[in-house]
């Protein structure tokens, strides 16, 4: 007996949610680890880089600002859950699990230019 909504054979059949975002998250918990010690590494570089102008500015009252920027930082690498779990629904969903890594990267490259962009030109020319 056939069943009442033939396959198509260019539709991959959809997962249920739980397992699309539990699949969302393996591949992209794990990476938020590795754009974290990115976007780290930028600041220590502009920090050594620039000792002596950067050294007034590390007081303990500039800790909460910075913990704040951190925090940004992660809820812009959210956002990309809203491409990903639609992508995943969708008919491109074979290719897409093949080709998010892209999305990864050039997303910690546009989070490395926001962040020298902040730096360079936002904290620096402030730091007395």
């Amino acid at each position: 007996m056939q069943s009442a909504h033939p396959s198509h054979p260019l539709i991959d059949p959809q997962p249920p949610l739980r397992e699309t975002l539990a699949a969302a998250a393996r591949f992209w918990e794990p990476r938020r680890i590795l754009y974290n010690l990115v976007l780290t590494a930028i600041v220590a570089l502009w920090v050594v880089a620039s000792w002596p102008h950067f050294r007034p500015a590390l007081t303990w009252s500039s800790l909460p600002p910075m913990t704040v920027l951190a925090l940004l930082a992660n809820v812009c690498y959210t956002a990309v859950y809203i491409v990903d779990l639609p992508m995943q629904l969708s008919v491109f969903r074979s290719s897409w699990l093949s080709r998010r890594f892209t999305l990864w990267l050039v997303g910690t490259l546009f989070a490395v230019l926001l962040e020298n962009y902040w730096i360079a030109d936002e904290i620096y020319p402030f730091v007395q």
